[in-house]
């Protein structure tokens, strides 16, 4: 990274304007100057940052942040080190500093951001709406994000906990009652109403004698309509994850029934405005994939079409992290797997096909077939494509209009100005930039009488000039 602070300082010199500032690389040492850069020439101007840097530089991104109060969006990627050191970073000066930014809106922490956490509870974010946690795979930095939530909660309206250490979910919905998304680890051993101990007359209370489920929340939560599902890996016995399992059983049954408990628990009474239900693991999607579905001997089908069955009878829809139904992920043959097609898509579907053929007619028939290939021959076809539609494109509705401006003739040039000579100084022809310069106007010609005192110096340059 030798020479990337000097690049970077001359970029961030050369873009007086620059809002969003992204490096998604480490930084390492080079991340003090070209933030003390960024503070200089883009204090005003900036609103995004994307940063990735080492826990040793902590105490520098939190004067980074303070330096830049206009910062709408961050992305801060601590890069990760052995679950061995857990000490603390000395922070010096930076210890208990009292930030603000009023502006920001989204705050997103990757990696080990356990100590940044602990700082930011006592900032100041007034228009925090969007705070995403992912502590990737390290079982023992457990941040104390329910503190976070307690301080700047109220205002959220998206949250993303992907964590593997359990957290407190209904602790955590209460302090956040604006939430409209919600994303947590599906694998979590959240405790079950019949182990709870919840208010007399509570909702899980009232829940416990009907269905096995986790406690997510102690009272309905009015607002949330997505939520994401974390995790997952084991639900579906297909991967590593039923690799591992066969192995080690116990495991991968405490967390197959920790998915179950927590699928169940997602229902209109729960979350009585609740839509979609996202599953966004990608390593589990990949395996669904790999796999062509979800695995019939162990159990991977059935609890598929279990859990399809209870959410859409609620009204709700399974995603994946695309958006597309869960199920649906392309292959070679461009289709999927599993009974996900509604009968209304169904119809849908049906309706459409005929006229999606009669397009793939008339383009057969109008673009010549071409050979399938990779890389030049893909370059090739697309020129002939390109080719073709100039040969067939309709002519403009301005073509026209523009055929009469060509023909128009020019205007003729107008003859030079000249200004009248006095007894002090001859006629000097003048071009129209200095005319307009000397106040002439654009007229044909000017009288310019200049005074007695300047009609030396007007003569001796008009001499010079001529």
């Amino acid at each position: 990274m030798q020479g990337l602070d000097e690049s970077l300082n001359s970029i961030i010199k050369h873009c007086p304007n620059l809002e969003i500032f992204i490096v998604d690389v480490s930084m390492g040492e080079t991340f003090g100057p070209v933030v003390d850069t960024l503070a200089t020439y883009a204090l005003k101007s900036l609103r995004t940052v994307h940063w990735h840097v080492s826990c040793e530089l902590l105490p520098k991104v939190i004067w980074a942040l303070d330096s830049l109060p206009s910062v709408i969006c961050a992305h801060i990627d601590f890069e990760t080190k052995s679950d061995e050191d857990q000490e603390g970073v000395p922070l010096g000066s930076a210890a208990d500093l009292q930030i603000s930014l009023p502006h920001l809106q989204q705050l997103s922490l990757r990696g080990l951001f356990g100590q940044f956490v602990e700082e930011a509870t006592g900032w100041a974010f007034p228009s925090l709406q969007c705070a995403s946690f992912d502590s990737i795979n390290h079982l023992h930095d457990q941040p104390d994000i329910v503190s976070f939530l307690a301080a700047h909660g109220a205002g959220l309206t998206f949250l993303d906990l992907n964590c593997i250490p359990t957290l407190d979910v209904p602790e955590i919905l209460d302090l956040c009652p604006k939430l409209t998304s919600f994303s947590f680890n599906a694998d979590w051993r959240l405790q079950p109403p019949e182990e709870a101990m919840p208010a007399s007359g509570s909702l899980t209370t009232a829940m416990a004698t009907t269905e096995a489920m986790s406690t997510l929340v102690y009272t309905a939560h009015p607002n949330i309509r997505v939520i994401g599902l974390h995790g997952l890996e084991y639900a579906f016995g297909v991967g590593y994850a039923a690799r591992y399992a066969g192995v080690d059983p116990l495991r991968g049954h405490v967390i197959v029934r920790s998915n179950e408990l927590n699928v169940a628990a997602l229902n209109k009474t729960n979350f009585p405005r609740l839509q979609t239900v996202r599953a966004l693991s990608r390593a589990m999607l990949s395996d669904l994939n790999d796999a062509d579905g979800p695995s019939e001997e162990e159990g991977g089908m059935a609890r598929y079409d279990k859990w399809w069955d209870m959410l859409t009878a609620q009204g709700l829809r399974l995603e994946d992290c695309t958006g597309a139904l869960l199920g649906t992920l392309p292959d070679d043959e461009g289709g999927g797997y599993g009974d996900e097609d509604s009968e209304e898509e169904e119809g849908e579907e049906d309706e459409s096909e005929g006229d999606w053929e009669e397009e793939e007619e008339v383009e057969s028939e109008l673009i010549p077939p071409q050979e399938s290939g990779h890389g030049i021959e893909e370059l090739r076809e697309l020129l002939d494509q390109c080719r073709w539609m100039e040969k067939t494109r309709e002519p403009s509705i301005f073509a026209s209009m523009f055929k009469e401006v060509e023909l128009m003739p020019l205007p003729k040039r107008a003859a030079p100005l000249t200004i009248k000579g006095t007894p002090h100084a001859p006629v000097v022809p003048v071009k129209p930039n200095l005319a307009l310069k000397l106040g002439l106007g654009l007229t044909k010609t000017s009288d310019f009488k200049p005074p007695a005192k300047s009609c030396k110096c007007i003569t001796k340059q008009s001499q010079g000039l001529v």
